[in-house]
């Protein structure tokens, strides 16, 4: 059993996660491109930086464990590119990122050509994970799990809890894409109910109240809402925040298999729409809506200040 890892990509998630697995005892080699991303682990007890890709590797023992926490797509697939003549029969590559299960399948047969196992894990937990641990839903090989999961354990919230082998290759990030298209609705769900009751404004009410009164014993709190309730407390107006949400890939992979599957996920996709809506992607269609209403019914349209946009 191995009792040394290494962590490629040491941003807020491979950082962390690095720390939390050293706090508990193990040794991780890590390695980052960016110098002062290696340097922010600097006087990390049991955490080694290493200035290449080479000599991380080098330095662990057989069979080795490599976690990449690199950003889905292209930086995951050029270091596994330069992994690959590196390693060896029985070794292990972790895939922490946000990727698609389509593109871990393949890679886990690519890598299976060279005797070495790929470990697909989603990672939830966020920037909060080094304290509170880290949701895991892991896909592979058995034998392959079972080689990393001492450090599957000490990263879960608790080693019994927190993380599952979730099936073969392309079942940890399937279950991650899942989990994250129900994300998009659950925070779609608290975001317009406050601010419904925050268009009320004859009734006076403190949004910022209700949202924590609603975390302790009601049917919808959770996590996201306790994050709600502290966001609400700092700043109840949120006036210096521009209306724009980013989309990640999971929404939009969620969206996709369940028309390829044809299990209706309504919430999910319309959430992912706002999201859509909110980068201006509606904008034309809008505007279209506006001069037709016009059109049709007389109505009044309001000309826009920057006809370029």
């Amino acid at each position: 059993m191995s009792h040394t890892i290494g962590m490629v990509g040491l941003g807020r998630m491979g950082g962390n996660m690095s720390r939390r697995i050293a706090r508990a005892g193990l040794d991780v080699i890590a390695w980052d491109r960016a110098a002062g991303a290696r340097a922010g682990l600097a006087g990390e007890t049991r955490v080694r930086t290493v200035e290449t890709l080479d000599a991380l590797v080098h330095q662990l023992q057989a069979p080795r464990i490599v976690w990449l926490m690199l950003p889905a797509g292209a930086p995951t697939e050029e270091a596994l590119g330069q992994l690959r003549p590196l390693l060896a029969t029985g070794d292990a590559v972790v895939d922490g990122a946000n990727a698609w299960y389509r593109d871990s399948m393949r890679r886990a047969q690519e890598l299976a050509a060279r005797g070495v196992h790929l470990v697909d894990a989603g990672v939830s937990g966020g920037v909060w994970g080094l304290v509170n641990g880290y949701g895991l839903m892991v896909g592979g090989a058995i034998d392959a799990v079972r080689h990393v999961e001492p450090f599957l354990r000490v990263l879960a919230p608790a080693p019994e809890r927190g993380w599952l082998h979730c099936g073969g290759s392309g079942a940890g990030h399937f279950a991650k894409m899942v989990h994250n298209g129900i994300e998009y609705g659950l925070m779609q769900a608290y975001a317009e109910g406050l601010a419904l009751l925050r268009a009320k404004s004859d009734l006076h009410l403190d949004v910022a109240k209700i949202a924590d009164s609603w975390r302790h014993g009601t049917v919808i709190r959770s996590w996201l809402l306790d994050l709600t309730a502290e966001i609400l407390a700092e700043d109840a107006d949120l006036g210096a925040i521009a209306p724009f949400v980013a989309d990640s890939g999971e929404g939009r992979w969620t969206a996709i298999e369940s028309i390829e599957l044809g299990v209706p996920t309504p919430v999910m996709t319309i959430a992912l729409m706002e999201r859509f809506a909110s980068q201006g992607n509606d904008d034309f269609a809008n505007r279209l809506l506006a001069r037709l209403r016009q059109s049709f019914g007389g109505h009044a349209v309001a000309r826009n200040s920057n006809p370029e946009k």
